[in-house]
């Protein structure tokens, strides 16, 4: 047997690395995963891991993606807008992959399915689940929360996280107002989005969104989301829900015009 190495991150299982594949806790919704990834790698896109099957333990096995991931607070070296404009692309071949095909009627995700059903969404697109190289963007990792849904849904939090629209006081944000108007034109254009006239008010219930997750999860007693509380990530999603209700209509003017 290889040498299992824990990798930092997977902020909600363990992730294992086992020479060159990835180890993680299999569920209800990894075989639909499985079967995004092997669509995906079959349209091209070969910066999604290859799906493996299961080990003796009942984990997922994927392909591994070496590089550096993006974990927050984002270094420097990631900053650039090369990188935003790489990872709009990115997510653009994602959706237009998956547009019309048959894993939009797949059951069995961990996410809801959410209305209007257009593409199937990463549902957590970030640097954190983004490898680099040399300042490169050369992967997308972590499907579990993949999902049915409209592409506006998986757009509003990457520009969350990637140009990145939060509050001065997120550890995780950098960039001043005009900064973050500026990189968040620049990422829908790269993405190619023509509506843009509601994605202000969808990022704003997006991040509300997940303070009420962790809420939730609070009140079931779940340890992992509780440990997220306990560091600050509910804090920081009602700071920047409410941040993004004060810039909304700046933001979505600066976006349509």
């Amino acid at each position: 047997m290889e040498a299992e190495e824990r990798l930092t991150g997977g902020n909600l299982s363990v992730v294992v690395r086992v020479g060159d594949t990835v180890r993680r806790e299999a569920g209800p919704w990894t075989e639909p995963v499985q079967a995004l990834l092997l669509h995906l790698r079959g349209m091209g896109i070969q910066k999604v891991p290859a799906p493996l099957g299961f080990d003796a333990q009942g984990r997922e096995i994927l392909s591994f993606i070496p590089g550096q991931v993006g974990h927050d607070p984002l270094p420097e070296n990631l900053r650039s807008d090369e990188i935003l404009m790489a990872a709009a692309k990115l997510l653009r071949r994602l959706h237009a992959a998956t547009t019309g095909s048959a894993l939009l009627r797949l059951s069995g995700w961990q996410a809801p399915v959410r209305e209007p059903v257009e593409v199937i969404c990463h549902g957590d697109f970030a640097p954190y689940n983004c490898v680099f190289e040399h300042g490169t963007l050369v992967g997308v990792i972590d499907f579990d929360h993949a999902h049915p849904g409209p592409a506006s849904w998986d757009i509003a939090y990457a520009l969350y996280r990637f140009v990145p629209l939060m509050a001065s006081g997120n550890p995780d944000g950098f960039g001043t107002l005009p900064d973050q108007i500026r990189r968040a034109k620049l990422f829908c254009d790269a993405y190619g989005l023509t509506d843009r006239a509601q994605i202000s008010a969808i990022l704003k219930a997006r991040v509300a969104g997940m303070a009420t997750f962790l809420r939730e999860g609070a009140a079931r007693r779940d340890e992992r989301l509780l440990a997220n509380i306990a560091a600050g990530h509910l804090a920081s999603y009602e700071a920047d829900t409410l941040y993004l209700e004060k810039i909304e209509i700046e933001l979505s003017r600066a976006l349509t015009f």
